[in-house]
Order: C-alpha cells, then sequence, then structure tokens
C-alpha cells in the first residue's frame, strides 16, 4: 500500500514543476554609434633645456677701479647702455696732451702748405709735416679708444644678472661685471632618437611646457637640426624657437617638449568599444537580423578616448559602443539607450 502511494506523490510533484514555465533571460541592451572623422596626428614626447635667444658675460677690458655703475639687480638695459665706468684720470691726460700736439701739428701743417704754395717750402717739408700730422691725430685717437674702453657698454637689450660688484673695486682684465640675458625668446634644445628623424624638420611646429608653469604652453618652431648623430646615444639634438613675450621661461628651465607630425584625417571609434584578444582588436556591428557581429578592425594613434582606425572601418558604419562587455559573436541584442537605473544595476 505504501509504494503505490509514494509514487503517486513522486508523479505529483513531477508534473507540478513541469508546469512551471522557464523564463529566458532578456537580450542585453546596447548602444550604437556611428564611426566619426576625426584629425590625428603623431606626437613623440622629449625632454629639453632653455636658453637664453643671447647671452653674454660682459667683462672688464683692463684692470682698473669702477667708478661708476649703470645698472642695479635685474635691470633691463638697451643696447650701448653704460653699465660700467672704469678710472680713467690718466688716459684722460694722454688724450688732453695728444689732442695738444695734434693741434700744434696741424698748425704746423697749413703754415708749411702756405708757404709751399708760395714756393718758399719744398714738396718734402710739406710731405713732413703732413705725416707729422696724421701720427698726431692718430695718437689721439688711439687716447680715445683707450679712455672707450674704460666705459663697459650693453652689447644688447636684455635683462641683466644680479650686481656681484661696488663702485669702488677693483676689477682685474677679464672678471666679469655683468651678464645680460636676451629673454625675448627662447631657444629650446632637446634630443630625439635618431629613428625620429625622419618624422621632423626646419620649420616644424612643437609646444612645450615648464613644470613651474602647467598651465603654461608655449608653441614655437624647430629653426635647426644637428647634422651629427650623437654615436654614444643614438640620438640627434634638435633646436626649436619659443617666443617669450611674457618673460615666464627662464634660461635653464627643463621643459617638456612634444612633436606633432603626420597630421591626418581618419576614422575614429571610442576606445571603450574595442574588444582586445592579444594583440588582435575587434568591433562589435548587428546585421540585419540585431544580431551582434564582431569585425576585426586594425587600430592606430590615441587622441584622447578616441582611437583612430586604419583599417576595417569606414566613417559612418555603426558599432555598439555601450554593452560591449555582454557580447558575444552571433548575440541577439536589443539596441536603445540605456536607462540610469538599469546602468547603475549593471556596474555593480
Amino acid at each position: 500500500m505504501r509504494k503505490p502511494l509514494i509514487l503517486s506523490l513522486m508523479l505529483c510533484v513531477a508534473a507540478c514543476g513541469g508546469g512551471e514555465e522557464k523564463r529566458d533571460r532578456p537580450a542585453p541592451l546596447v548602444t550604437l554609434s556611428a564611426a566619426t572623422q576625426h584629425v590625428f596626428s603623431d606626437r613623440y614626447v622629449a625632454v629639453g633645456t632653455a636658453n637664453a635667444n643671447e647671452q653674454v658675460s660682459v667683462r672688464a677690458p683692463v684692470t682698473e677701479r669702477i667708478t661708476q655703475l649703470g645698472f642695479s639687480d635685474g635691470d633691463y638695459v638697451r643696447q650701448g647702455q653704460m653699465l660700467a665706468v672704469l678710472a680713467q684720470g690718466q688716459e684722460t691726460a694722454s688724450l688732453a696732451s695728444a689732442q695738444a700736439r695734434a693741434r700744434q701739428a696741424d698748425q704746423q701743417l697749413a703754415r708749411i702748405s702756405e708757404l709751399h704754395r708760395r714756393g718758399f717750402a719744398t714738396n718734402a717739408n710739406l710731405e713732413a709735416q703732413t705725416a707729422s700730422a696724421a701720427s698726431a691725430r692718430a695718437a689721439a685717437n688711439e687716447a680715445r679708444a683707450t679712455i672707450g674702453d674704460r666705459v663697459v657698454r650693453a652689447p644688447f637689450s636684455g635683462q641683466v644678472s644680479l650686481r656681484r660688484i661696488s663702485v669702488g673695486a677693483v676689477v682685474s682684465a677679464g672678471d666679469e661685471i655683468a651678464a645680460i640675458s636676451d629673454l625675448s625668446s627662447i631657444k629650446l634644445d632637446f634630443t630625439i632618437p635618431e629613428t625620429m628623424l625622419a618624422n621632423v624638420r626646419v620649420g616644424q611646429d612643437i609646444s612645450a611646457k615648464a613644470a613651474a608653469f602647467p598651465d603654461y604652453v608655449a608653441s614655437g618652431k624647430i629653426i635647426a637640426i644637428d647634422p651629427v648623430v650623437n654615436p654614444q646615444t643614438r640620438t640627434a639634438t634638435l633646436r626649436a624657437i619659443l617666443p617669450n613675450r611674457n618673460g615666464q621661461l627662464k634660461p635653464g628651465m627643463l621643459l617638456s617638449v612634444t612633436i606633432t607630425s603626420k597630421t591626418r584625417t581618419a576614422p575614429a571609434i571610442p576606445e571603450l568599444s574595442l574588444v582586445r584578444e592579444g594583440d588582435a582588436s575587434f568591433v562589435y556591428t548587428l546585421d540585419a537580423d540585431q544580431k551582434a557581429k564582431r569585425i576585426a578592425v586594425k587600430t592606430g594613434t590615441r587622441d584622447g578616448n578616441l582611437v583612430e582606425i586604419i583599417d576595417g572601418l569606414q566613417v559612418g558604419d555603426q558599432i555598439v559602443t555601450e554593452g560591449v562587455v555582454k557580447l558575444s559573436d552571433g548575440a541577439k541584442v536589443r539596441t536603445g539607450k540605456a536607462k540610469s537605473g538599469e546602468a547603475t544595476a549593471k556596474s555593480k
């Protein structure tokens, strides 16, 4: 009696379980977007050192005492401006004596010339006095030059260094009086691997940033490429010129340099729409039956969150940009905008 009862219960449970319908999971929701057209460029980042457009150390031409200074710490000086005057008392006296001799020689030459005109002086007398007058004038000019050497002037306009000498100090020939830097523009020297030489040229645009001013980007151009490659490092040195109108960039600063080359227009897709397997990259599109179809693509450079597509897609092709992680080749999908609540739930 017990066996038929147990069998009946088992059949009843099986019948009840078979009555429940198995619910299918809904197709994943994805969002489609078209591949867009975008301008890409190859970029190479290097590190360079800033140099003044022109920089010189102005030094004393002779050993002498300083009697006057014409600049203060960090002043802007113009070309020809007096920087320092060295003692010139003896030279001034020598100039006065030479000028007196020159005047006397000129007066004597005038008398000899008049006598020669009237026939009372020979050609030899006239030639001798002419030479004597020329020699006296040369001596006076030499005395003036000696005094001029004791007035030190700026060779070009620029910022003068901090002053390290004072009036009354005795400087020796060759001692620095001031360093002048022309900061109207900056010469930027940096190196690149020799393999990059085919991608750079004189006149090419570059941009540079200094750690001291992270929000300031200076733009400039390459003005020279060193024709000799360093055989130890296999690098070439390039020089760029950067306008520096606000004077922010200083000589000696370390700058990050970005070189842009091979600007081109190509199809672009969001990076999150790519599926990677080893070295291969894929995207998903939809076929006529709303099923996911995986397509291999060849990628290039990146610009922000956009990836260059070299091969596999054309501008305007529709691809899955959201919901890629839920897909497999041939899977049925739904298209549309994901709801915020659903998106939040998926992210958890």
